[in-house]
């Protein structure tokens, strides 16, 4: 039996099934704002534990988020990949307080490696990061046939 799933609903059913496990995201506090085939917008606001001596966020916290947002987007094909390799471009600071929002959207998808662009922004829509990931699909589903079928 064949069943037909639109991409965008397929895509949120790997959301639903990455996030049921994700605990480092969720414990940084992120919430999956939204995913579609090939990108995901992912948010955190900015803790007192996750500043720094400077009082800024800390700049592995940003990364952090824009690697989550890079994870969403690149698995949303129910092809499971991992990071091959990644840089950030920190563009400004964030405060605590401040609402991240990372971005993730696919710039290229061959058979194995993809390339994703992220960019992180503050509330206010300013840039604080541009990141750049290279994604490995590693021959294997992200959702069961169970999770599939939405049961």
């Amino acid at each position: 039996m064949t069943i037909q799933i639109d991409k965008n609903t397929l895509a949120q059913r790997c959301a639903n099934s990455l996030w049921a496990d994700d605990k480092s995201s969720r414990a940084l506090g992120m919430a999956v704002d939204s995913v579609t085939e090939g990108r995901a917008v992912l948010s955190m606001i900015v803790r007192e534990d996750m500043v720094n001596g400077l009082d800024i966020c800390h700049g592995g916290m940003i990364f952090m988020l824009a690697d989550s947002a890079f994870a969403y987007a690149c698995n949303s094909q129910n092809q499971a990949a991992v990071a091959a390799g990644a840089a950030i471009d920190f563009l400004g600071p964030a405060f605590k307080g401040d609402v991240l929002t990372a971005t993730a959207t696919m710039v290229h998808q061959g058979g194995r490696a993809g390339i994703y662009s992220v960019t992180v922004a503050n509330h206010n829509g300013e840039s604080v990061a541009l990141f750049k990931g290279n994604s490995a699909r590693i021959k294997r589903s992200v959702l069961s046939d169970k999770n599939f079928l939405g049961e």
